[in-house]
């Protein structure tokens, strides 16, 4: 796939780690891997939860690559799959995405932390949008962002390209839990195997809904899903799992989930 991302499944997670010294920066070619990794991670029903993270302990990733678009990538290249990153963009990801940023998180690198679920850190982690000072923009950093944490500091970090350190991301809200570096992938994969042991359909669900009501009001999306107009909620309300779940709750057992 590419000698740039190292990847190991276990009990259906996912792990996936970029690879490029110094600062695991992405040009096209990672970019259109990432995107392969990903939607294969989407589409194989034997895995549940990924975990996204760096080489090293400097950089998480330091977003494109600008040594390789000086060499040609174009900045509006084919990214692949999912768009930059593999993720951003990916169609239909109804599973859960564990961002584990071990450094320097910058520029497309945190569009990727921002494309998770969850974001956990290492203590010694920074952020930022440095895009201005190189004369373009973070695109999708520019839409998620404001709906994530407090607008005028989406602002702030948009026009002036500053950095913020873990314990100020920490406070605006877009890290879940900050970590001892020795301790981050421990924990994402304690965090991964509790997500990989609950139920896959209504992950779905909830991923699905929360990605189409960014977009409406309130009421239609709640009509949405008391009509079973979303795909993943209509496969939930029918699944062998739904009537398990209320099985094990009056039995008072642990469910079984099959996806099914």
């Amino acid at each position: 796939m590419s000698d740039c991302i190292r990847t190991r499944h276990d009990g259906g997670v996912l792990e996936v780690v970029i690879d490029r010294p110094k600062a695991n920066a992405i040009d096209l070619a990672t970019s259109r891997a990432l995107g392969l990794i990903f939607r294969d991670f989407r589409d194989d029903p034997e895995l549940r939860v990924a975990i996204v993270s760096g080489a090293g302990e400097k950089f998480f990733c330091a977003g494109w690559d600008l040594k390789a678009a000086a060499a040609g990538d174009a900045v509006d290249g084919d990214y692949g799959v999912g768009g930059f990153g593999g993720l951003q963009e990916l169609r239909d990801l109804n599973k859960p995405v564990i961002a584990a940023v071990n450094g320097i998180c910058c520029g497309g690198g945190l569009e990727i932390a921002l494309s998770a679920d969850l974001i956990i850190a290492a203590e010694h982690a920074s952020f930022a949008l440095p895009e201005i000072r190189s004369g373009t923009v973070a695109d999708a950093a520019s839409i998620k962002l404001p709906k994530r944490i407090p607008y005028h500091i989406a602002m702030d970090m948009l026009l002036t390209g500053r950095w913020l350190d873990i314990h100020e991301a920490h406070r605006w809200g877009f890290v879940n839990e900050i970590l001892p570096a020795g301790r981050l992938m421990e924990r994402a994969w304690e965090l991964a195997r509790l997500l990989a042991s609950g139920p896959p359909l209504v992950y779905a669900a909830i991923k699905e809904i929360v990605r189409e009501a960014e977009g409406s009001t309130f009421q239609t999306a709640m009509n949405k899903i008391t009509k079973r107009q979303f795909a993943t909620v209509d496969r939930l309300y029918s699944s062998e799992d739904q009537l398990e779940g209320a099985r094990a709750f009056a039995e008072k057992r642990n469910p079984i989930w099959k996806g099914q």
